[in-house]
C-alpha cells in the first residue's frame, strides 16, 4: 500500500500566508502605537515651541497689549487641528520676568479628531526687554 503524504515541500505550502495572516493585527496595532507615541511628541514639540514665540513677543509688546501679542504669536505657527484645542496664557512678576503657558490636546491617531483627556502642557520665560 502506497502512502499518501505529500513530499516535504509541498507539505508547508501556504504557511507563511497563513502566519502572516495571524501577525496582521499585530503588525497594525504595533503601528497604530507607534503612531500615537510619535502625534504625543510632536504636540510636546508644539507647545514648547509656542510658549517660546508668545515669551518673546510679548517681551516686546507694552504691558496692556501684552496678552493679546502673546497669544496671536503662540498661536501663529499652529496648524487647524492643534490650534483649535491649544490656550496661551501670559504673566509677569512685576519684576520684568514674563512667561508664557501654552496648553494643548493631544489628538487621538488624527489631528482634529478626538483628543486625549490630558493637555500637554509648554512654559517659557524671557526678561522683558528695555527700551
Amino acid at each position: 500500500m502506497r502512502s499518501v503524504l505529500a513530499p516535504p515541500a509541498l507539505r508547508d505550502r501556504g504557511q507563511v500566508t497563513i502566519e502572516f495572516l495571524g501577525m496582521t493585527p499585530t503588525i497594525i496595532v504595533t503601528l497604530i502605537a507607534l503612531w500615537q507615541v510619535v502625534l504625543v511628541g510632536y504636540t510636546f514639540t508644539l507647545a514648547g515651541n509656542a510658549a517660546d514665540e508668545a515669551v518673546r513677543q510679548a517681551t516686546a509688546a507694552e504691558p496692556g497689549a501684552r496678552q493679546g501679542a502673546c497669544e496671536a504669536a503662540g498661536l501663529k505657527h499652529l496648524s487647524e487641528a492643534w490650534r483649535s484645542g491649544a490656550s496661551v496664557t501670559c504673566g509677569g512678576s512685576g519684576s520684568g520676568f514674563i512667561t508664557a503657558d501654552v496648553r494643548m490636546e493631544v489628538p487621538i491617531l488624527f489631528p482634529g479628531t478626538l483628543s486625549f483627556p490630558f493637555p500637554v502642557r509648554g512654559h517659557a520665560g524671557a526678561v522683558e526687554e528695555a527700551d
